[in-house]
């Protein structure tokens, strides 16, 4: 078993913990970004992560693993191969969290929900409504990373590789604009400003 500390490390050393000044979807500013896409591209911390995370849902009976589109997939997919369940994803459509391509849930599966990053949970919430509409039983929640600093709550346990609390700024506050550090939207590696 990786402690924090050593996963944090792994992160690092592979691209997916960043550090500078970041523009994130929500619109704050943060020191601090993870794309655990960097990380997921190694097939050896992927399943070592992954399968790791899996270990603490071993005893829940699981029978379905599902994930939100697309950062979470990677993940639903090695968690699903630890656990030896079906793996599917749910994603957007219309801008409403949906099952596409054929995938079902039959009623009363039990479903496990994971995600790579947790910040705010309403990817994963969405998730959530998704399979309980389709008959689902949701039995917990996991991620690699949640960056809500425990604030993030669901109506099942959620289970983290990594859990801390990330600091946001809004940008008329950030300290890192007043510094002139260039703003970096993540994905593009292009200053915003």
């Amino acid at each position: 078993m990786l402690t924090q500390g050593e996963i944090l490390e792994i992160l690092k050393r592979t691209g997916a913990l960043l550090s500078g000044h970041f523009l994130l979807t929500s619109g704050l500013h943060s020191p601090t970004y993870f794309q655990c896409a960097k990380v997921l591209q190694y097939p050896k911390y992927a399943q070592q992560l992954c399968g790791q995370l899996a270990e603490g849902f071993g005893d829940r009976k699981i029978e379905l693993v599902i994930a939100p589109a697309i950062g979470g997939i990677v993940v639903a997919c090695e968690v699903g191969r630890a656990l030896d369940v079906r793996t599917i994803f749910a994603e957007r459509e219309a801008g409403q969290m949906t099952l596409r391509r054929g995938f079902e849930i039959s009623p009363g599966e039990k479903a496990l929900v994971v995600e790579d990053v947790i910040t705010t949970g309403g990817s994963v919430q969405e998730v959530i409504e998704t399979v309980e509409a389709n008959g689902g039983e949701i039995v917990g929640v996991g991620c690699l990373v949640d960056r809500s600093g425990g604030t993030a709550r669901f109506s099942v346990p959620l289970d983290s590789l990594v859990q801390m609390e990330v600091v946001t700024y809004q940008s008329e506050d950030c300290p890192l604009c007043g510094q002139g550090v260039k703003l970096v939207k993540p994905g593009s590696r292009k200053s915003t400003y």
